[in-house]
């Protein structure tokens, strides 16, 4: 009995052998390549080559089963155990094997099954014609050789009102010497200043600090983040952004060399939506650039930083980032019950590979959970992407050759009893960590009182930019920025000197100009107030609310014709302004033209049917025109 049971087990065994199907291009190795490989293996795509037939495979066949076998391709940094993402593309070790085994079998191809049909791919825009396309005022010119590039493009948005996008495309005249970019929204326009300051288009550096509009607090919300090959996927529809007008987008691109002078241009296009966010994500940092000193030989050089979550979360979203000497990035969080889960590690960090990374699935981190990151870094000549030979001191800092550790979270705060917005508790304790770490941060001093400013703390923020100021006596944007806070407490004169401080700073800072000439106002200086609007309007004649204060100015001295004309321009620049429209009829009315005045309250009652005081001049204005027609 014993002898037949081991034949009865011999023969299944040789059944199944000679059962099995034979490994074929059709049957098994298209879909895996169709799916991980052609994305980026297609007419202009950014692989060398396509891979979207079975002779292409075939021609490529030993190099695909060494470089899947290496693990080198397809390119999937994070150790898929650490956490589960969107458009994971990694191969399990058996899809490597049954590549291996494909090709030791003389790739065949299978002909008696058909091949599934290839994906396609377009160079246009992949989700249709955009609602608004936005380019490079002009090209920029990549020299042959030299190291990487960071440059930074203004590219105003140039909206009348405000839009919300679910999505936005980037497209690029020349994929292969652009590594990757970042689009930074500047809704006070303060970065245009610095355009072609070294004499060429944009302006350099690998990160970008945008100044806060005064009482606004609208924390970065998504990663607006491109690298060649990226699907394009919209926001959820309760998730766009918002585009005020008067927004500049800053392009930030990553450039390298290609051996010959390249023409860089870029379009942005941005899809819009009618219905505005009623969730609002934030961004929220880890980092530790300022412990990177990075002794030459360093093989292990680690940095860390955590932080304590003050409020619940939804994790939607996790944005990596080093330089060339980053080694192994990871990211965990230990929740209030010391139980800890990964939330992302990738062994073998490249910065030619940096992603954004979706949760499959959003994970829920509860008030009092620690996000943490460490990220290590090897110095050494073993590591072969050193660019530096022999290695030399490293130190944190924003060009290339610097190093940086930051991992980024995107975060969907739950909403406190009360109904608080639970950015406001999230902002506050990343500054304060942030302060902890770097106590003579100038910064950390600047944004925190940007916030304390946001949520009036003036106070506050009037220590905190003085605290700037002391570590930055120099910095125009901090003058500006407590001028406006002097001026919310009615300090007028101190803002006043404040403004003209930032202003000997730096001459052509036209919100420091504006706020300069409203403060002057605020003193009954008119003629001051009236020569800084009107020297802003030279440099920004579409500048409504400098049209409109300067339409004032004239207004109170009796000055109706002059007030007429700037208040028509800023009604032209802002149409869906309600108040204004009911403004420039009351003027129109009180110059003696009626029709227009009329036209102009009109048109403010439909923007604002709730508007009594424009009700009652409409209705005087139709009488007036009335008994002046009998």
């Amino acid at each position: 009995m014993f002898s037949r049971w081991l034949l009865l087990l011999s023969l299944t065994a040789s059944t199944l052998v000679s059962a099995a199907e034979p490994v074929t291009f059709n049957k098994d190795v298209a879909p895996l390549v169709y799916s991980r490989c052609a994305p980026c293996h297609h007419e202009g795509g950014i692989g060398p080559f396509p891979l979207l037939s079975y002779e292409d495979v075939r021609k490529h066949a030993a190099q695909i089963v060494r470089v899947t076998q290496s693990r080198y391709m397809p390119p999937w940094p994070p150790d898929p155990r650490s956490a589960d993402f969107v458009g994971d593309r990694h191969l399990t070790a058996a899809q490597i094997q049954l590549i291996a085994d494909w090709v030791k079998a003389g790739h065949p191809e299978g002909a008696d099954r058909p091949a599934p049909a290839p994906p396609t791919f377009s160079n246009q825009w992949q989700m249709g014609p955009p609602d608004l396309v936005l380019r490079m005022p002009e090209p920029f010119s990549l020299p042959a050789s030299g190291p990487d590039l960071f440059r930074n493009f203004v590219i105003p948005a140039d909206l009348q009102d405000i839009r919300y996008v679910r999505g936005f495309e980037l497209r690029l005249t020349n994929k292969r010497a652009v590594h990757h970019a970042n689009v930074v929204l500047d809704r006070t326009q303060s970065l245009r200043r610095r355009d072609r300051e070294d004499g060429h288009p944009g302006f350099p550096g690998m990160d970008v600090t945008t100044e806060a509009a005064p009482n606004d607090f609208d924390p970065d919300s998504h990663f607006l983040f491109w690298k060649p090959a990226t699907v394009i996927q919209p926001e959820p529809a309760d998730m766009s952004w918002r585009i005020d007008p008067g927004t500049d987008l800053i392009l930030n691109l990553h450039l390298q060399p290609t051996g010959k002078p390249e023409q860089i241009q870029a379009e942005i296009g941005l899809y819009f939506t009618g219905q505005p966010p009623t969730k609002h994500p934030m961004l929220i940092q880890l980092e530790h650039d300022g412990a990177l000193r990075i002794p030459p030989g360093a093989r292990a050089f680690t940095v860390e930083d955590h932080l304590t979550l003050p409020v619940d979360v939804d994790l939607l979203a996790i944005y990596p980032h080093a330089h060339y000497l980053g080694k192994v990035i990871e990211a965990w969080a230990t929740l209030p019950n010391g139980s800890r889960r990964s939330l992302i590690r990738i062994p073998d960090w490249d910065i030619n590979w940096q992603a954004t990374y979706d949760y499959r699935e959003p994970i829920y981190l509860p008030k009092g959970t620690t996000v943490a990151m460490r990220i290590s870094y090897d110095n050494s000549a073993a590591n072969i992407r050193n660019p530096n030979s022999p290695p030399i001191l490293v130190e944190g800092g924003n060009r290339s050759q610097d190093e940086m550790g930051h991992v980024w979270l995107q975060v969907l705060p739950r909403t406190a009893a009360g109904g608080e917005d639970g950015r406001w508790a999230l902002q506050q304790a990343s500054m304060e960590r942030r302060l902890q770490k770097y106590p003579d941060d100038f910064l950390a001093h600047y944004n925190l009182g940007a916030f304390q400013q946001s949520a009036g703390k003036l106070d506050e923020a009037a220590r905190s930019y003085r605290q700037a100021l002391h570590l930055d006596g120099k910095n125009a944007t901090v003058r500006n920025s407590l001028g406006t806070v002097l001026m919310q407490q009615d300090r007028f004169p101190e803002a006043i000197q404040q403004l003209q401080d930032a202003l000997r700073l730096d001459p052509q800072y036209l919100n420091a100009r504006f706020n300069l000439g409203r403060s002057l106002a605020a003193t009954g200086d008119l003629t001051g107030a009236e020569a800084q609007f009107t020297q802003l309007l030279a440099a920004k004649p579409d500048d409504g609310p400098a049209q409109q204060a300067l339409a004032s100015i004239y207004l109170a001295e009796k000055r109706y014709e002059p007030a007429l004309q700037h208040l028509k321009a800023a009604a032209q620049l802002n149409p869906s302004d309600a108040d204004l429209q009911g403004n420039l009829g009351a003027l129109l009315a009180m110059t003696g033209d009626l029709p227009a005045a009329i036209h102009a309250f009109e048109t403010a009652l439909k923007l604002n049917p709730d508007q009594p005081v424009a009700r009652k001049n409409l209705d005087r204005a139709r009488a007036q025109l009335a008994r002046a027609s009998r």
